[in-house]
């Protein structure tokens, strides 16, 4: 299923972690659609529906990327840290690693993005830079697929065991104020 911009959730501020989770199938899906536009152009000038694919993801990862990566390191991540459940120290090691492919994330995302400004602005890339761009996607995704699979699989699951109901709330209503939005909950 396509995921459009702007399109509902399909959770709300009131279930933080799988909010994350939904994020995370917009950043694959983002990925996906930059990595198609490779494939398809080969350093040719974009057609309008590719130019506004690239503007649309490239946007995303500018803007709402980041602030999934704030919801993880200043709302859901420090509480995990918190917590003095047993459970809890086998995070400590997921937690810096996952903050690690965030650094490394970012600075992906500034090269790709360097690459397809330029590809926008010429109207064309040549070979050496297309493939350079394409290797930094698929070393993306390669991170992501990895990254993603360790929150879901492991870091939600133990956020849902060891935060009281109040703390997920509270992680919910920081999303919400990040965005700019009512977080719908007291």
């Amino acid at each position: 299923m396509p995921v459009k911009v702007g399109a509902k959730a399909e959770h709300g501020f009131n279930e933080p972690l799988g909010l994350m989770s939904d994020c995370h199938r917009r950043i694959e899906h983002f990925l996906a659609v930059l990595e198609r536009v490779i494939e398809k152009a080969q350093g040719n000038e974009l057609n309008d529906e590719q130019r506004r694919a690239v503007e649309t993801a490239l946007s995303y990862f500018k803007t709402a990327s980041p602030r999934h990566t704030q919801d993880e390191e200043r709302s859901l991540f420090p509480l995990m840290r918190e917590s003095e459940l047993p459970q809890a120290r086998e995070a400590l090691r997921m937690l810096d690693a996952l903050e690690h492919d965030h650094a490394a994330a970012d600075v992906a995302h500034a090269e790709a993005d360097r690459w397809f400004r330029q590809w926008l602005d010429l109207g064309s890339l040549a070979e050496p830079q297309r493939q350079r761009l394409a290797q930094v996607l698929s070393a993306l995704r390669q991170m992501y697929q990895r990254h993603i699979d360790l929150e879901e699989r492991e870091v939600f699951p133990l956020a849902g065991q060891i935060l009281s109901p109040d703390q997920l709330a509270r992680v919910g209503r920081e999303m919400a104020d990040r965005r700019g939005l009512p977080s719908n909950e007291p």
